[in-house]
């Protein structure tokens, strides 16, 4: 039996969690939470040390920023499901005076929500002040930030990008979700990145690219990524996932960037992910 059999069957469960608070809403964004929903999944199950009596400031645990708020439901899927607050709750995704809106928001006290997010470009900042924090309090826990691709088109993301190396965060690491899709189209069509990997070099970025969909490539490189603090470097991680992971018809995309299941969409959705844990 594999190491990862067991995250393997958490993800199941979030992917089912994800749809179904999705069409519930009737509105959300499934198909980046769905790719992204292994890291989630690798982080708050193995990787991260972190406390489910959660505290804001979060000193002597590991801090993870959603920078790409709007695909909250894997958040708030993993969030329930690692203990944070009731999995029943889901269900209120998204409904007026929900604590689980749309873009997490920390005014809802939803613990494990520690920034407001989906304003893209944003993430990255709060994660270097919150690095910095940690080395000035000799806290010696990791800072982790997940971005989209799409949002690496942010002026934003590039004063982050500045100020991490020239304050030697090498205790920030960060994720690009590198499904090559947002709202509107392919990266490549919309506005294209050109060479990521090469512009983060240039900044001053350790980086290292890897597959979103595989544990064991997942944990490696986070792992590597650790191992680089000393360097005075920051970690930037360009996670290769596909749009709409484990759904046929919404893997790679764009469409289902911001498109909610219709009754038979979400049927055959919810036929393709196991039951593992208990729907809600």
């Amino acid at each position: 039996m594999s190491e990862y059999t067991e995250l393997k069957k958490i993800s199941s469960q979030v992917r089912r969690d994800i749809v179904r608070m999705v069409h519930g809403a009737k509105g959300g964004h499934p198909g980046g939470a769905l790719g992204c929903t292994d890291l989630l999944v690798l982080l708050y199950f193995k990787l991260m040390k972190h406390d489910k009596n959660f505290k804001m400031d979060g000193i002597g645990e590991d801090i993870f920023y959603l920078s790409n708020g709007h695909i909250s439901a894997v958040l708030y899927s993993v969030l329930a499901r690692a203990g944070y607050f009731p999995v029943a709750e889901l269900v209120s995704h998204r409904k007026i005076n929900s604590r689980l809106q749309g873009h997490p928001t920390p005014h809802s006290h939803l613990p494990g929500v520690r920034m407001a997010s989906g304003s893209l470009g944003q993430g990255l900042s709060v994660g270097c002040g919150t690095a910095q924090a940690k080395k000035l309090n000799k806290d010696d826990r990791f800072v982790y930030v997940l971005m989209g691709d799409g949002e690496q088109q942010e002026g934003q993301i590039w004063e982050a990008a500045m100020y991490a190396p020239h304050n030697k965060l090498d205790n920030l690491i960060g994720f690009v979700d590198y499904n090559g899709q947002q709202i509107d189209g392919p990266c490549d069509k919309v506005l294209s990145l050109g060479d990521l990997e090469g512009k983060y070099k240039a900044f001053g970025w350790n980086v290292i690219t890897c597959d979103g969909h595989d544990f064991a490539c997942l944990e490696e490189t986070i792992l590597k990524a650790q191992a680089n603090r000393g360097s005075g470097k920051p970690t930037m991680i360009l996670m290769k996932t596909e749009m709409g992971y484990g759904v046929d018809y919404m893997m790679g995309s764009h469409k289902w960037h911001g498109t909610a299941p219709n009754d038979a969409e979400l049927a055959s959705a919810l036929g393709q992910l196991e039951v593992t844990l208990g729907d809600y």
